[in-house]
């Protein structure tokens, strides 16, 4: 019998909110039902009406369901990366078995100690990502389930993000009747579907170009190791058509989507375009050239920020270059015209989904492909950061929680010892040489470390 799942994908967006339905069989994800909904609470990626966005999730979500003829409720989700910091942490415990496996138990509470610091009050942990544990100092270990040692170590990257962000995603998912299953960084989960895992590893710049905001994020060795945000996204595009030629918005979209191109000297001079113009009765005529002109401008604009951004941490040197994707690198031309100003290939991606082949949905396909693609310790992270709760309290017991492992890993290594030396004294009670214990060699390393557990 083959084993399904159902997963679905929230991406609260500036111009839409989109819930992406797909099932998972045989390796591969089904898209089975889609809902996207006119984003009328947010402005520059972040929710600034929880009311008005909640009533796009339900809208959006209800459609999803009526195609995928299935009940939503637990969803994953994006979160912008605006303000978003991403440090080190690491935290180490004492193996707690008997026979000293490495159990579940023990990659939870080593996680646990790797994301108790001090974190600002106006900001919130959204995800811990474990790059490497150790094992009585080997180090590379990916999984360290089911080895045997007596200390447990963790490397990972803490995420935070400004806690109003975090907290109205969080709220607006749950007046919509939802469960967050994952909250996934954005620039991670895009990542996932644009660039292939040569360019996640060798180094690529990955620009989302969405409608209220261009989001720049430089990946390598699959980590995110830049962020930067362009407060100008498609929707700017839209609204200087608007403003420059006396039309309403929607006239400026329609305008921008049926006959907008980046480059004006790529089209002919004597072609023009019919535009309802405020105060006209009748539609004047605009060289398409001229329409050009305004959108050029613009995106000209947006990339000379981008690239100065870049510029500041040598990111155009990767050598994966550039990749566009976000609803606003539809637009023709862009590919080139970014190529012209960077000075690097550039490249446009959309996903391959039947029924999604557009850049728009690149967040919401790659938050399902990263979510589904997690492993089990990655899960483990995520699970004990969603379950947190926000405050005082929470972080107070999390910080005891720390100590407490500490001091466990500090009683296991004592006892360790003591029975070390009672097996020396045993021994040379027989006139048995006996030469000195590896725990002991372990208690003098840790010496200090133990004295500063002992202080806390």
């Amino acid at each position: 019998m083959i084993e399904k799942s159902i997963h679905v994908s929230l991406d609260i967006g500036t111009s839409s909110i989109k819930v992406v339905v797909c099932e998972f069989a045989r390796q591969q994800l089904n898209v089975i039902g889609v809902g996207v909904e006119r984003s009328t609470g947010v402005s520059r990626g972040i929710i600034v009406d929880i009311d008005a966005t909640v009533e796009a999730i339900k809208r959006a979500v209800k459609k999803a369901e009526q195609r995928a003829n299935v009940t939503i409720k637990n969803v994953i989700v994006g979160v912008p990366s605006n303000q978003i910091s991403i440090e080190h942490c690491q935290g180490m415990i004492a193996v707690s078995s008997e026979n000293r496996e490495i159990t579940n138990k023990d990659v939870d509470n080593v996680i646990s100690a790797a994301k108790v610091r001090s974190v600002p009050p106006e900001r919130e942990i959204i995800s811990i990502l474990p790059q490497e544990f150790i094992v009585d100092g080997f180090d590379g270990i990916r999984d360290p389930r089911g080895m045997i040692g007596v200390r447990l170590e963790l490397h990972a990257h803490l995420v935070t993000g400004p806690k109003t962000i975090v907290h109205n995603i969080r709220r607006c998912v749950e007046k919509a009747g939802l469960h967050i299953s994952e909250l996934v960084l954005q620039p991670l989960a895009t990542s996932k579907v644009a660039l292939t895992p040569g360019e996640r590893s060798f180094g690529t710049v990955l620009i989302d170009m969405g409608g209220g905001q261009t989001s720049v994020s430089a990946i390598h060795e699959d980590q995110v190791k830049f962020v930067f945000i362009d407060q100008e996204g498609g929707e700017y595009v839209t609204r200087d058509i608007s403003t420059v030629l006396n039309t309403t918005l929607d006239n400026a979209e329609l305008l921008k989507r049926e006959f907008g191109y980046a480059i004006p000297s790529e089209l002919a001079q004597d072609r023009y375009i019919p535009v309802e113009i405020v105060g006209h009765k009748d539609p004047v005529r605009i060289e398409e050239q001229y329409l050009s002109e305004i959108i050029e401008a613009r995106l000209v604009q947006t990339f000379e920020n981008v690239k100065r951004a870049l510029n500041s941490v040598d990111a155009l040197s990767l050598p994966g270059g550039i990749v566009l994707t976000g609803g606003a690198s539809m637009l023709p031309g862009v590919v080139e015209l970014a190529e012209d100003i960077f000075g690097v290939p550039v490249k446009l991606y959309m996903p391959e989904q039947m029924g999604l082949r557009h850049p728009s949905f690149s967040q919401a396909v790659g938050l399902l492909h990263y979510t589904v693609d997690l492993d089990d310790i990655h899960h483990f992270a995520q699970a004990d950061v969603n379950t947190q709760k926000v405050g005082s309290t929470q972080q107070s017991k999390s910080l005891e929680k720390a100590k407490n492992l500490g001091q466990t890993f500090k009683e296991t290594i004592q006892q360790d010892v003591r029975e070390s030396e009672e097996k020396r004294v045993d021994k040379e009670s027989e006139n048995t040489p006996k030469k000195e214990g590896i725990f002991s060699n372990i208690g003098s390393k840790f010496k200090g470390f133990f004295d500063a557990l002992g202080e806390d």
